[in-house]
C-alpha cells in the first residue's frame, strides 16, 4: 500500500498544524482538507480527472495515488485531531520549557500520546483507499486497475458466487484486525 503511509504522514502533520499553529485562514484550510467527506465521490472523481489530466498525470499510478490520498486524508486528519484535542497541551509546553525543541517534543512527547489516533487514521485510510471505486474508475488506466474496480467490473459482467466468498474473507480479515487492535491498544483509546 502506497497510499496509507503517505496519507498518515501528511494527515498527522496537517492535523498538528491545524491544532497547534496560529495562521491566517486556518479554518478555510481545515474546511478544504475535510471537503472530500462532503463531496459525492463521483463528483470528486470527475474533478480529479480534470485536474490530473491538465497536469498530465491522469492514467498514471501517481495520479491514482494522489486521488486516493485526497479521499483518505480527511479521515486521518479527523482522527489525529481528536487525539490532539484530548491531549494535554501543557505536556508539550513543559517539554519545551525544559529545553527541548519543537521537533524533539513532537517526536518524543506528542507522537507517542497521539499514536492511537494515528493508528485509527491509518486503518481508516487503508480501508477507504481499498474500497474506493468511484475515484479509481476515473483515474485508473487499463494497466493499473485496482482491486475494487476489478471486483466492480466482475460483478457487473458476471454472476458468480466467488465475489461473495471474497467478501466474506475481507469481512473476516477486518474483524481480525479489530480484534488485534482491541487486544493491543483498545478500541476505546481510538475514539
Amino acid at each position: 500500500m502506497i497510499v496509507t503511509p503517505i496519507t498518515v504522514v501528511l494527515g498527522t502533520f496537517a492535523a498538528w498544524s491545524l491544532a497547534r499553529l496560529e495562521f491566517r485562514y486556518r479554518e478555510v484550510m481545515q474546511a478544504f482538507i475535510l471537503s472530500p467527506l462532503m463531496i459525492p465521490q463521483v463528483v470528486l472523481g470527475i474533478a480529479l480527472l480534470y485536474v490530473l489530466t491538465a497536469t498530465g498525470i491522469a492514467g498514471m499510478i501517481s495520479g491514482l495515488v494522489i486521488g486516493h490520498v485526497v479521499v483518505a486524508l480527511p479521515y486521518v486528519v479527523r482522527t489525529v485531531s481528536v487525539s490532539l484535542a484530548a491531549m494535554d497541551k501543557r505536556l508539550e509546553a513543559v517539554s519545551m520549557s525544559l529545553g527541548a525543541g519543537r521537533w524533539y517534543t513532537f517526536r518524543h512527547v506528542t507522537l507517542p500520546l497521539i499514536k492511537p489516533g494515528i493508528l485509527a487514521g491509518a486503518v481508516f485510510a487503508a480501508v477507504t483507499s481499498f474500497g474506493e471505486v468511484s475515484v479509481s474508475l476515473f483515474l485508473s488506466a487499463p494497466d493499473t486497475i485496482t482491486v475494487p474496480v476489478r471486483v466492480f467490473n466482475y460483478v457487473d459482467q458476471t454472476f458468480d458466487p466467488t465475489v461473495n466468498a471474497i467478501s466474506v474473507i475481507f469481512i473476516i480479515f477486518a474483524v481480525l484486525i479489530l480484534v488485534v487492535i482491541e487486544k493491543t491498544i483498545g478500541l476505546v483509546k481510538l475514539s
